[in-house]
């Protein structure tokens, strides 16, 4: 159901309308664990299924079918997290307007909404380098993430990550709307309420403790929407 799971995935973010043409990416990490599935470049999400993902090598090899074209950023990212992240088994790669607005400010996501809050000091940064083209640039993303799930890429998008499918697209969805809000909220350029540090730190072990298999609930909505 791995391929199933995936090829869904791209279909709820379509609906979703958080894709970006042909240039963002998901995976999933194989039930071999030593490759993953990713879609062929050139294909909108929408039109994903799980007969045209490929499967793909850690090391950017095609597996699985080799008659389409590939996508090298896609490789870079994913094969490096995937490597070095062995808890990890979905990554969803996005640039959407709020995520890369976000990415852009000083202090990046600022507690500010309870979508937010999912994200309070469990966010990581990582700078701008241009398209992500070569290993070394992977190195510095994985380093950059750590032993986060989420991850703001300056100038760029987002990079959110999970033990499951699900779970990586839990945090996409409240990702993305922590994100449109904080930017309606510095558009108004009144004066807004701060929450304290312990306020947040509370509501975030709230927030990830309230369902046991963090996003299954939503992902299960999803699906019922889709069929």
């Amino acid at each position: 159901m791995i391929k199933e799971n995936l090829a869904l995935a791209y279909r709820i973010l379509a609906h979703m309308q958080l894709d970006d043409a042909t240039y963002t990416h998901l995976s999933a990490r194989s039930a071999e664990r030593d490759s993953y599935y990713i879609y062929p470049f050139g294909l909108l999400f929408e039109e994903v299924t799980a007969d045209n993902l490929l499967k793909v090598s850690l090391n950017g090899d095609i597996l699985e079918g080799a008659e389409y074209q590939y996508n090298r950023t896609g490789y870079t990212i994913h094969g490096s997290v995937y490597a070095h992240r062995p808890d990890i088994n979905a990554v969803f790669h996005l640039h959407t307007p709020a995520t890369v607005a976000v990415s852009t400010l000083e202090k990046g996501l600022q507690p500010l909404s309870q979508w937010a809050l999912h994200f309070y000091n469990r966010i990581a940064y990582s700078a701008y380098d241009s398209l992500a083209l070569n290993m070394n640039q992977g190195e510095n993303i994985v380093q950059d993430l750590g032993y986060k799930n989420v991850m703001l890429m300056r100038h760029h998008g987002m990079l959110t990550c999970g033990k499951t499918i699900h779970e990586a697209l839990f945090y996409t969805h409240h990702l993305e709307l922590a994100c449109k809000t904080q930017m309606m909220i510095l558009a108004a350029n009144q004066p807004f309420l701060e929450l304290s540090p312990e306020l947040c730190g509370k509501t975030v072990q709230d927030l990830l403790s309230f369902e046991k298999d963090l996003g299954k609930r939503d992902w299960e909505a999803w699906v019922r929407k889709l069929s």
